[in-house]
């Protein structure tokens, strides 16, 4: 499994605990992960936002 990989797998597990959205985004090579109501970094930089209402598949 790659880094991004697991990157986006604890973030919709994060997202699903917290009961919050939360954005994976990936600067200067560095993977994070912050509360979508939170961030105000560069849209460009974000990966994907994670919905833990949003209907479909956990992975």
């Amino acid at each position: 499994m790659s880094d991004l990989n697991l990157a986006q797998n604890h973030a919709l597990d994060l997202a699903r605990t917290l009961l919050v959205p939360v954005i994976l985004f990936e600067i200067d090579g560095e993977i994070g992960v912050i509360p979508s109501g939170e961030y105000d970094g560069d849209e460009d930089a974000i990966i994907n936002e994670y919905d833990p209402f949003a209907f479909g598949s956990a992975h």
